[in-house]
Formats: structure tokens, sequence, C-alpha cells
């Protein structure tokens, strides 16, 4: 049986106008100018998740009677945001996370943005929010990092972390969609997830929280999803892990995904499954392109359930061998063991975890050709 594209990817197959044409939308306000050098090395040194923000944004303003507008590059410290605001109240918000490369060549590239696009945008809609335009979504992420470049970092592995964002606005307490939203973008240079190899990871299996259920938002990127799996990874440190694994919520048997990551289950005949798009997962850019380099590589992948005590038999024969997780960030993040309140279980191999992790970030960096056309250039 042919496998049925997702309507996020039909939505993302084409390839965006250049960035050359889409360039500009958003100009530096007047006063803007560009960060102390000091300022730029010192982010380029921490290379944090947690610091060495840019200090400028792309935002753009949104009104039922003007629709988008206003769209411009400006300082961090100009933006405000008043106390009333539905988004501090009733949480309406969505965001996506992406990165920009610097390539050998001098080039700076991002990863399939039209991705990103189609997704903030199928969020906007499960949110009540307007969708965003993928041409002006796209200029956004050009016309800030071509701003002041030097925040795309040259070290090896390291990028520059993308945060585009929209959040209701206004004064308003009643509980209903606003009427008025601000788009922005933010910038961080990261470097490598792990510091110095591809590290396994231990994970929590847990049975007291759920991340979504049907007919809720777990398809979407929005900020109450990740909010409501703080507690579950509290949960996964105080049993020693550091991630927590979701189980669906109507019957606690089968495997979701972590509180940000798409996962895998690799088999010892080769095969691979991950678990299907239900409507309770987010799907995953990452997930996505490392669906297609399996299956390039001879490597069948199910799109399907995955049942825990199912799997648990599986490790414990080993017919399963290795897991891993995959998203953004980490791009690939192997599993050391599954652990639960009355299991545990040891995930031995992690060679596909790290063959596919090489291959992809190859392919993001620059180091081996983009045979799929899925990096775009923008400087």
């Amino acid at each position: 049986m042919d496998r049925v594209e997702t309507a996020l990817e039909k939505k993302s197959e084409h390839l965006p106008k250049s960035a050359k044409e889409l360039a500009g939308k958003f100009q530096p306000s007047d006063l803007l100018g560009l960060a102390d050098e000091k300022s730029v090395n010192q982010a380029l040194t921490e290379l944090s998740f947690d610091s060495g923000i840019a200090p400028y944004l792309a935002k753009a303003e949104w009104n039922q009677e003007t629709g988008w507008h206003d769209a411009q590059l400006t300082s961090i410290d100009d933006f405000e945001l008043s106390p009333a605001a539905p988004v501090l109240h009733y949480s309406q918000e969505i965001f996506e996370g992406l990165k920009a490369y610097r390539h050998p060549d001098g080039g700076i590239y991002l990863f399939r943005p039209q991705f990103n696009a189609a997704r903030f945008n199928q969020s906007a809609l499960r949110m009540a929010m307007p969708e965003l335009p993928e041409e002006l979504f796209i200029s956004s992420l050009i016309d800030l990092v071509t701003h002041d470049s030097r925040w795309v970092p040259e070290t090896e592995g390291a990028s520059l972390y993308l945060r585009p964002t929209m959040v209701s606005t206004g004064q308003r307490l009643s509980v209903s969609a606003a009427k008025e939203y601000r788009y922005f973008c933010l910038g961080s240079p990261v470097g490598p997830y792990f510091s110095n190899d591809l590290s396994p990871v231990p994970v929590w299996v847990t049975k007291k929280y759920h991340r979504a259920m049907r007919g809720g938002t777990g398809a979407a990127k929005t900020g109450g999803n990740y909010a409501g799996a703080m507690l579950a990874g509290e949960e996964a440190i105080a049993h020693g892990c550091a991630q927590a694994l979701f189980l669906d919520a109507a019957t606690s048997t089968y495997l979701e995904e972590l509180g940000g990551m798409n996962l895998f289950v690799v088999y010892a005949d080769g095969s691979v499954a991950t678990p299907a798009l239900t409507g309770t997962i987010l799907e995953g850019g990452t997930r996505w392109a490392i669906i297609q380099l399996l299956r390039e590589n001879g490597h069948q992948v199910m799109e399907t359930t995955i049942s825990l005590p199912q799997l648990i038999e599986q490790i414990e024969s080993g017919e399963v061998t290795e897991m891993f997780a995959c998203g953004t960030a980490a791009v690939v993040a192997p599993f050391a063991l599954l652990r639960g309140d009355d299991f545990e279980v040891a995930l031995p191999e992690m060679k596909l975890s790290r063959s596919v992790y090489q291959q992809l970030t190859d392919i993001q960096f620059g180091l081996a050709a983009d045979e799929h056309g899925w990096m775009y250039r923008i400087a």
C-alpha cells in the first residue's frame, strides 16, 4: 500500500521564491543599529539556547481592519505588550523552530522553510489565529539573518536558531479569539545539542500525564502543549531520566512522542516504525526528512501504532535493538533505555541513529550534496 501524503506535506512540497525576490519586506526601524562586537563574540562563545539572543527581531502586526501591516526589524528592547493581552491569560500563541546554517562556500542556508511556514499556518488555524502569508514568513527570516549575519556561527556543528512566533495582543479579558495579533521572530546562536558525541539518553515512560487527546491541540505547535509537558519532564528527572515519553490519552498503551520530539523504533531486521499521525502528535519536519532518507537507504518505514507492552517484549527478545527521537534542536537523540513504573529495558545499539544523524546534518551544513533541494540559500 502506497503511503498517502499528509496535507502539510502537500502544502510544503513546492520551492519558495528566491531570497532575492522575498528580501526587504522587514526594513530596519530608524533607530536600529548593530550589536557591539563584544556581545556577538560572547554569544558565539556560549552557543546556548538559554543565552545570547540577538538584540533584534522581525515583527508585524495584524488587525481585522488592515490585516498584516507594519512589518519591520526592531530592537528587542522596543517590544511592548499590555498585561491585558489575551496571550497572557488564554495562551493564544503559536511558534516554530528552525536553523540558519553557514556552509563551507560562505553561504547561509535554511532547511525547508516552506514546511515551517505551512505548519505555522496549520497551527494558526487550530488556535483561531490569522494565517501569515508564506512569503512574509520567509522574508522575516531572510531580513533578520542578513541584517547582521555575524550571529550565524562559523563553529562546526553550530547554527543560528530561529524562533518565529505569533501571539494575541491588544487588551481583552473576555474568553474569545483576539482581534489583534503580533508576529515576531528571534534569533539565538546555538551549538550542537550534544557537546562531544551523539550521546544516548535514558527515557521515562509516563502514565501519569498525557500531552494531548483526540480533538485537542496536539498537532499544533502551541506553547500550552509544552507547558503541559513540563511536569512530566520533572517526573522523568526524578526517576533518573533525561526525557519523558508520552502515551495515548485514551488507553495509556500506545507510544506518541516526547515533550518536543517525534520518535522511531528500529528492529533487528532493519525495518523502522514511527507512531502514526493521529491528530495528537506534532508532525515534524525532521521526522519527515528522516523517513525519506531511511526509505532511500532501503529501510522499510512503517507509520503505525506502537504498543508499549509489545515494545518491551520486543526489546527484551532482541527484536527491537534501537530507538531514537528527532527534532530541530537535537536532530537525532538515541535512547539508552526505557524506564517506567514497573519496567526497565536497555537499548544496546545506536548504529542507525548515528548514521541518519550524520547523513542529515551533512546535508544541513553543506558537507554533502543536497540531492533533494531541501536547503534554501538566503545569503
